[in-house]
């Protein structure tokens, strides 16, 4: 089965690339709702891909919950770096007094006849202080459970091996060999 990717964010498309070397991608920001449920933003992603494009196709959301504020900024983390930056989010989960989290990615795929399939991952962690200058995102304030590094301390290779993307595409890769049996 042939996947094509639509991302119009570069870092998501390398790191599928890293897990689907011969994924395709086309590189479009689909309009995205502003929802807490990642579900029911890929499920419009998707609708809204299938109204111009046809083949079949993969998009996702990767979301950073914070157990102290109730799961925020969740799917509406890309909003809140654009306005308090990374450094904001650390500073609210720390005052918190609690600074868990919780790193998840949903994968969308447009199947047959339309048919819409969730594939997801998900690693504990928490929140620091900004470390590191690789990856993108928040990769520099979540440290997973069990590692002394943030995501952007981590080269491509270490982050792979743990991450909640990779966990994610491991469950999407073995639904496409089922489907292919």
């Amino acid at each position: 089965m042939q996947l094509t990717f639509l991302t119009g964010n570069q870092g998501k498309l390398k790191e599928f690339q890293a897990f689907l070397p011969d994924i395709k991608s086309l590189d479009i920001d689909l309009p995205e709702i502003q929802e807490i449920d990642a579900h029911a933003i890929i499920r419009a992603k998707l609708k809204e891909a299938l109204q111009h494009h046809k083949g079949n196709f993969i998009v996702e959301d990767t979301s950073l919950y914070i157990k102290s504020l109730k799961g925020l900024p969740g799917p509406l983390i890309k909003w809140f770096l654009k306005t308090i930056d990374v450094e904001g989010v650390y500073k609210m989960a720390e005052a918190t007094g609690d600074v868990s989290a919780q790193a998840k990615t949903v994968i969308g795929l447009s199947g047959k006849n339309g048919k819409m399939h969730f594939f997801e991952g998900v690693i504990e962690g928490k929140i620091v202080a900004p470390r590191g200058s690789n990856g993108f995102g928040w990769d520099a304030i979540f440290e997973p459970a069990g590692h002394d590094k943030t995501f952007a301390e981590m080269d491509a290779t270490e982050k792979n091996q743990v991450s909640m993307r990779q966990i994610a595409v491991q469950k999407l890769q073995l639904f496409i060999v089922q489907e292919q049996q």
